[in-house]
């Protein structure tokens, strides 16, 4: 026999569940996308940098100090900063590996897409519309405010920006919110280079306001003795749970580095500027945050801070009341950079669904001046800027990290599938029929070499998988363990270490879940709670030694684009990075749960009634990826 080939045509009866696990075709050298415009390619690894960091620093960071300091970490701070620094580098290095071999719009939607499946990628890609939406939303209502204090006061803004009170609707309108969010999409609209240089622009002003406060609280630090580190309690007030605490409070202050991923279509060289821009922003980030922290918590105890305006309050302290505006302008250009980190990648994600079919085409349009999606960046504008106008959204933050870190926790899981069960089908359209039939014949009907490098493979479609994680099993019957006659060693075949590999994956998954959950809710009985937490600690060790003693496969070299950044520590890294997302995302609450629950329920209803059925997988037929050069071969000569 030749290919085994399937189409989506051939499983419509059940196809529902099996839609859910399609995947489509990472780029590469081979294989382009045809049909859509491409992104301008104007971005460098400093372009990067200012997005990354721009991003990230928001003026959570002139509040959070205090806050965390007061009731988590005393004078431990900037350890608390430290470890939920490290936490995020564990996501950050899985995101450069994806990013530099998949440099395409989309971030993690792109990625799930590629390794998991449609049904997953999909609610990535709508939990981040939520995750940009919102965020963009709550950045502009921060910033009037801090703004008013430019012109005398918190209410002293001109009439036709300040907050007005509408009685009758009992609603609290911000047209500076709505009139800065309209300022930022019109200059996203303009270029991708344009708009991250006014972003650079905005984010060194942050970057030197925080410069003065480390330098200038430095010197008041060595002049007057540090009275906040000489504490009798120590700089472990709380214990060393209350700073582990605070770490998971201030990891939020690092979600941002992500939208760099965001932007790998408009890279100049994603496999060398991806990896660094994300590396060296984090690592900015990471610094910054350290040393205002260190400096804060030594001028003022930890217990006498103000949680609302904690820089402002600490040099008031000493009587420099005039760096109060300083702080102020970090923060409002804190809140602008961020501001515009926010909107920047969703109108890529919205143009990453439509190019795949999961939402109308109007969203993957480009423009042929500008090369952005001008029409995605229009509508997530307007969008935002509607609920910035009308809508106090600070009680629906919590709905920001829900996007984020699920986008995290699908990126540890795809460097997983990556490097253990790499996708082995590849999809093509079904108007390529003849030629993969034609293709197939010559294998079915070939010489004796290519008949045995045919029989150790398969075709099909991943739609036909029961396996975990997997594509179509492999229909040669071989038993688990076969004897090397040479050295007379036992080694695993591969299409049986296919399927260790990807029931482990999901034991481990399954294991972490448990574990962070019994670890999370102290309201189970104490017994269920221990009993919990070993069957999870059990399958998450089980894991862990399965894939470090297992081989990872050959095939993760081929994947994509060659030269990249390779994610280190595999599988241990990846596996850390899904416990601590995983944990974080438990403890959000229910409250949170609930509002991104409906969400999430909105997004299967449009999935059901238009992703699936207008899908460009909808048809696609699955051929063995390691033959898929010959069926584009073929194509190029029939088409030329």
């Amino acid at each position: 026999m030749g290919f085994l080939v399937g189409s989506q045509n051939g499983v419509r009866g059940g196809g529902c569940f099996r839609s859910l696990i399609r995947r489509k075709q990472v780029d590469s050298v081979h294989f382009k996308r045809h049909g859509h415009h491409q992104l301008a390619k104007e971005l460098s690894v400093p372009h990067l940098i200012a997005i990354g960091v721009g991003s990230t620093i928001g003026a959570g960071i002139y509040i959070l100090v205090g806050t965390v300091a007061r009731e988590h970490s005393g004078p431990a701070l900037f350890i608390s900063f430290l470890i939920a620094g490290i936490a995020a580098a564990l996501s950050a290095f899985c995101y450069a590996e994806l990013a530099s071999r998949c440099p395409s719009a989309g971030s993690a939607y792109h990625y799930s897409y590629i390794c998991v499946g449609e049904g997953v990628a999909w609610l990535i890609g709508w939990a981040l519309i939520l995750e940009y939406t919102i965020g963009g939303s709550a950045v502009a209502r921060g910033i009037s405010p801090n703004l008013a204090l430019f012109f005398g006061g918190q209410d002293s803004l001109p009439f036709f920006l300040a907050r007005q009170h509408i009685p009758g609707l009992d609603v609290v309108v911000d047209p500076c919110a709505a009139v800065l969010v309209l300022v930022v999409t019109g200059l996203l609209c303009v270029g991708i280079k344009e708009s991250t240089l006014a972003q650079a622009v905005v984010t060194s002003i942050n970057v030197c306001a925080m410069l003065f406060i480390i330098i200038a609280g430095s010197y008041l630090g060595f002049k007057t003795g540090w009275a906040g580190y000489e504490l009798p309690a120590g700089y472990f007030p709380f214990g060393v749970d209350g700073m582990l605490a605070g770490s998971a409070t201030v990891f939020f202050a690092y979600i941002g580095f992500d939208s760099v991923a965001s932007t790998a279509e408009e890279v100049k060289n994603p496999q060398r500027d991806l990896p660094l821009g994300i590396g060296l922003a984090l690592s900015i980030c990471c610094c910054l945050y350290m040393l205002v922290s260190v400096v804060i918590v030594g001028l003022v105890p930890y217990y006498a801070m103000d949680p609302d305006t904690p820089i402002s309050s600490a040099f008031a302290a000493y009587g420099m009341q005039w760096a109060a505006y300083l702080v102020a302008a970090g923060a409002v250009m804190a809140l602008c950079s961020t501001l515009m980190g926010s909107i920047l990648p969703q109108p890529r994600i919205l143009m990453a669904m439509a190019r795949d079919g999961l939402l109308p085409s109007f969203f993957s349009d480009i423009n042929k001046k500008s090369q952005v999606p001008v029409k995605s960046t229009l509508v997530t504008g307007l969008g935002s800027a509607v609920l910035a106008f009308f809508m106090d959204v600070s009680q629906l933050a919590g709905m920001v990290s829900v996007g984020t870190l699920l986008a995290f926790t699908m990126v540890a899981i795809s460097v997983l599938i990556l490097r253990y069960v790499p996708p082995n089908e590849v999809p093509f359209p079904s108007s390529l029929q003849e030629i993969i039939d034609s293709v197939s014949l010559r294998y079915s009907t070939g010489s004796p070499d290519v008949t045995k490098e045919k029989s150790g493979f398969y075709a099909g479609t991943s739609m036909d998988s029961n396996l975990p994680l997997l594509g179509k099993a492999t229909a040669i019957e071989y038993p688990i363990i076969v004897k090397q006659e040479a050295q007379g060693n036992f080694v695993i075949n591969e299409g049986s270490r296919r399927k260790i590999a990807g029931w482990t994956i999901t034991a481990t998954c399954v294991g972490a879940f448990l574990l962070a959950y019994a670890a999370s809710d102290l309201t189970l009985p104490r017994l269920l709670r221990f009993i919990v937490c070993g069957i999870g600690g059990a399958l998450l060790l089980f894991g862990l030694i399965v894939l470090t003693c297992i081989e990872q496969d050959d095939a993760r070299h081929t994947f994509g684009h060659s030269g990249g950044f390779i994610c280190p520590f595999v599988p241990l890294l990846p596996i850390v990075c899904f416990l601590v997302n995983i944990y974080l995302l438990i403890n959000l609450g229910a409250a949170t749960w609930t509002r991104v629950s409906v969400w999430l329920i909105v997004g299967v209803l449009v999935y059901t009634f238009y992703g699936r059925t207008h899908s460009s997988l909808l048809d696609a037929v699955y051929v063995p990826a390691t033959h898929a050069d010959e069926i584009y071969r073929s194509s190029g000569e029939s088409s030329a």
